[in-house]
């Protein structure tokens, strides 16, 4: 989510400032066959947040690349990954591995990995404490309700000191695996794109990247949050998801090399991400291996 300075393309990333996303109508259409990938075909991409910077200036570059791409924008992460399964979207870029593994096993899906873009720490922020250590005991702090964010906001919480899970905390750890009586704070889940407009009732809330502007707060407002460099955030990284059987596309592949290395793009990862975000280049194979062991890991964890 980052910029840089006077070209035509450059004026239009600065205009391009995070916005509240709406959802658009979606349109069906033909997803290009399993390794052709016509550049002259329009490639529809689901996305959370289409003003963030790096979009603008991905249009822009796809478009240097003779490839044309319309973003679809969503209002929260449930809808794109649906979209894509049902070939209304040719790609996605919104979510992490974990958050695909939990969709793949609950929809008895298939969407994979095409490509890594970046690891974004989680925040957690509050409007009435200006430190973790200010939160009274017994207030109350929100988390978001979607299984794979859940679990890694409670982690967010332990890691702060401000809740104990049973387990010691897992990918899977959710609201019944908090140790209430060894916790100082109350924990509650609500969807994620109205924990930002809930701080008002809240001591603090954890908040996802895509809705801290929502909030009026930047992301140097955090209280707390995640360590993206950690080796085992690798279930964390974002990525590019189609459906299995077009992980070949080359037109594809070409998107997600544009958006790892061109310049522009990465300067507005950066810059809407607050400079936290982690750009990352992880090899496919590393995301697919990932991809099965999580999706293992949560059936098994769902039973």
């Amino acid at each position: 989510m980052s910029r840089q300075h006077p070209s035509s393309r450059q004026a239009k990333l600065i205009a391009a400032l995070a916005a509240v996303p709406l959802v658009f109508g979606l349109a069906s259409c033909a997803a290009p066959a399993a390794g052709e990938g016509d550049a002259n075909d329009v490639i529809k991409i689901g996305v959370v947040g289409k003003a963030d910077p790096q979009w603008a200036a991905f249009e822009e570059a796809a478009a240097d690349e003779g490839i044309e791409i319309e973003l679809v924008d969503f209002s929260d992460y449930a809808q794109p990954n649906p979209a894509t399964t049902e070939g209304e979207l040719d790609l996605n870029q919104f979510q992490h591995i974990v958050y695909l593994a939990d969709y793949n096993v609950s929809a008895g899906e298939d969407l994979a990995p095409i490509g890594a873009t970046a690891i974004y720490p989680l925040g957690l922020y509050s409007t009435k404490y200006d430190s973790v250590k200010a939160i009274p005991e017994g207030e109350t702090v929100a988390v978001p309700n979607d299984a794979s964010n859940q679990a890694r906001a409670l982690l967010v919480l332990q890691s702060a000191g401000l809740i104990e899970l049973k387990s010691g905390g897992t990918i899977f750890s959710d609201l019944a695996d908090v140790d209430e009586s060894a916790s100082k704070v109350k924990v509650t889940a609500l969807e994620a794109s109205l924990t930002p407009t809930s701080l008002p009732d809240l001591a603090a809330a954890v908040i996802n990247n895509d809705f801290v502007a929502d909030a009026g707060l930047t992301f140097e407002d955090a209280i707390a949050q995640d360590d993206p460099s950690d080796p085992n955030a690798l279930p964390y990284v974002n990525i590019f998801a189609t459906r299995a059987e077009d992980k070949d596309n080359a037109t594809y592949k070409k998107l997600v090399e544009i958006f790892q290395t061109d310049p522009e793009v990465q300067a507005g990862l950066l810059e809407a991400s607050g400079n936290t975000a982690v750009a990352v280049t992880t090899p496919v194979a590393d995301l697919e291996k990932s991809l099965a062991k999580v999706e293992a890991d949560t059936k098994a964890a769902k039973g």
